[in-house]
């Protein structure tokens, strides 16, 4: 029976691809923060599903709760979290070390603990965001934090070949879930959990280097990132909340 670790699984994208390998017949590490949202996001009766808690900004908390877990086919870094800047006059940099920290440190905190554990043929993925494309308001931490992993990945992608371990840069584009479910603003192209999921699931049976969904979406802003810097400046600067 194939094995897959997958961080971030107690909410959102990660939660619905827990559900989903389960269902067609992995067995499933499920990671996060808290055992009792773990428990209610995935049906955690199931056999073969086996739950795994860590704070994510914990180097020795990391590596330890991941160490036992070897002869992996597959690894999903998912983990992660999202806030915006409010104020640009009032840069926060607390607020832009926690996203830091969790998306790009927590990333490397957990590569450091599971990639060694990944079977030759295996793969790893790691979630990125469509934000990486454009700069977009309100986005310094958040989308800067998500350009790294896009680095990493990549880099990871080349380095690992050799070593028969592929590896995958997923970036979704709006996916309805409890974390965008805070934003104000509108989110053009949203898809379910389990529209991504199923998107993340054939991207991987494929072996792609890159998965990035919804396609009419990721159309749409990939033509835009082919404007002229100072053109999209323009435009972005268009869509600026005015103050209430």
């Amino acid at each position: 029976m194939k094995r897959i670790l997958i961080t971030g699984a107690s909410s959102g994208i990660g939660m619905y691809l827990a559900n989903g390998y389960l269902a067609a017949g992995w067995h499933v590490i499920a990671c996060g923060r808290s055992l009792s949202k773990l428990e209610g996001a995935i049906s955690s009766v199931h056999p073969e599903l086996t739950l795994c808690t860590f704070d994510i900004n914990s180097q020795s908390e990391v590596i330890e709760a991941l160490k036992p877990f070897t002869s992996l086919d597959s690894v999903i870094l998912n983990a992660g979290t999202c806030e915006y800047m409010d104020e640009p006059l009032l840069f926060d940099s607390s607020l832009f070390k926690r996203v830091i920290e969790t998306n790009v440190i927590g990333t490397g905190y957990c590569l450091e603990g599971v990639i060694g554990n990944i079977k030759q043929g295996g793969q790893l993925a790691i979630v990125s965001s469509s934000v990486t494309l454009l700069p977009l308001t309100r986005s310094e931490a958040y989308g800067a934090s998500k350009a790294a992993l896009d680095y990493l990945t990549r880099t990871l992608a080349i380095d690992l070949s050799p070593k028969g371990i592929a590896v995958s840069l997923i970036r979704p584009g709006f996916v309805d879930t409890a974390l965008t479910q805070k934003n104000t603003f509108s989110m053009p192209g949203i898809i379910t959990g389990e529209q991504a999921c199923k998107y993340i699931m054939q991207g991987l049976e494929k072996r792609k280097l890159e998965i990035n969904f919804p396609k009419a979406f990721f159309f749409i802003m990939n033509v835009l990132s082919l404007l002229p810097n100072a053109l999209w400046r323009r435009l972005a600067i268009k869509m600026i909340r005015a103050p209430e």
